[in-house]
């Protein structure tokens, strides 16, 4: 395999979840109890053999860094891998200037001094598996300029509102990359996953630059469809894209059905997490479970349903959770009775009696709050 290094992108300033990102960037948002969002595309990388993995974070860093740490969780080669914290300034005249080629460009030497031939790009919002190792041979095989990742949707129309998707010809070459605004059905949704070589990649962040300074890559990207080739590959299996507060509730919840969750959690692909040594859930007489992931070291007294719950987190008896999401440490008092919610972390639900949100417009309890 030609060598790649990896480039995880989390400086696109057109997603913003409510609640859950004034703490923290959507890599680090907690996923299915034990995750974090960034672990997905670290684990693809290290899985297919890519060691050099560069993160690029624009806002709220603290907690990404305190997951990432060295990285050596992920499986990485501690003599020759590495995964670097990548940093970019925030323009306190407009957001529109915090663009990902704004981070690439503060940190063009750091790209430019890599040795790997290729460079993988891949977004922190999107859930999803795949092999980079098979992705890259396939763009060498094609001789392509630039290949993107995208996924067939047919409900286009309702969800995935601010992703990309790829208009394509009878031979997968990609004509252009437009926004989603919800009027058609069936969409190539764009995974915002590229692979080129790391010469061209640069050629476009100083082109992207010097044309506008609020360019993305997947406008100058969608530009140089004219004069590239750029071709597309498609994606199979499970995939969440963490673009508003709705979608993450949604993503976190489709899991608890298991079919779902075997498309994303295969037994030869790893999903490599930080780990955190806890006693094992400890469930008392009058606990219900149904349909649901809990993790570990939590104390379940009362009934919960379709929920996610993270770690070290207490359901006290009379209690129930429906259709919920529990971040760690969050505290459900007795007799209390959430449906339809995010409960941040280490938020105490101990004098309300009853939260109830619906389906369609779940509701978020703050961290550390206290209701």
């Amino acid at each position: 395999m030609a060598k790649a290094f990896g480039i995880i992108n989390s400086c696109g300033n057109h997603i913003w979840v409510e609640g859950l990102q004034q703490y923290r960037p959507i890599g680090a948002f907690s996923f299915l109890g034990r995750y974090r969002v960034i672990d997905f595309p670290i684990s693809n990388m290290s899985n297919s053999g890519i060691d050099r993995i560069q993160v690029y974070v624009r806002r709220k860093p603290r907690s990404l860094v305190e997951h990432i740490g060295t990285g050596r969780h992920y499986n990485i080669n501690s003599k020759r891998g590495k995964v670097q914290m990548l940093f970019a300034e925030h323009s306190s005249e407009n957001d529109i200037y915090n663009t990902d080629i704004a981070s690439f460009m503060e940190n063009i030497d750091l790209i430019e001094r890599m040795h790997e031939q290729y460079v993988v790009i891949a977004p922190s919002y999107m859930v999803f598996s795949v092999n980079f190792a098979e992705l890259l041979q396939t763009h060498i095989d094609s001789e392509a300029d630039i290949t993107l990742l995208y996924h067939s949707v047919d409900n286009a129309n309702e969800h995935y509102l601010n992703c990309d998707f790829l208009e394509l010809n009878r031979q997968k070459g990609v004509e252009s990359i437009q926004k989603n605004r919800g009027n058609k059905k069936s969409r190539h949704i764009f995974l915002d996953t590229y692979v080129m070589k790391k010469d061209l990649f640069i050629d476009l962040i100083r082109k992207g630059k010097k044309v506008s300074s609020m360019y993305t890559l997947p406008q100058v990207v969608d530009i140089e469809c004219e004069n590239l080739d750029v071709r597309a590959v498609p994606h199979k299996g499970y995939l969440a894209t963490i673009t508003d507060f709705k979608s993450y509730f949604d993503a976190n919840l489709a899991l608890t059905d298991y079919k779902a969750a075997q498309e994303l959690f295969k037994p030869d692909w790893p999903i490599y997490t930080r780990t955190n040594d806890s006693s094992p859930t400890q469930y008392f007489e009058d606990a219900q479970v149904k349909s649901s992931v809990v993790s570990n070291g939590c104390l379940i007294e009362g009934t919960i349903e379709n929920s996610i719950i993270g770690r070290g987190c207490e359901i006290k008896k009379g209690a129930v959770v429906k259709n919920s999401v529990l971040l760690p440490g969050a505290v459900i008092g007795k007799n209390a009775v959430i449906e339809n919610q995010v409960v941040d972390k280490r938020a105490q639900i101990v004098h309300a009696n009853e939260i109830i949100s619906t389906p369609d417009d779940p509701g978020y309890i703050r961290r550390e709050d206290k209701l």
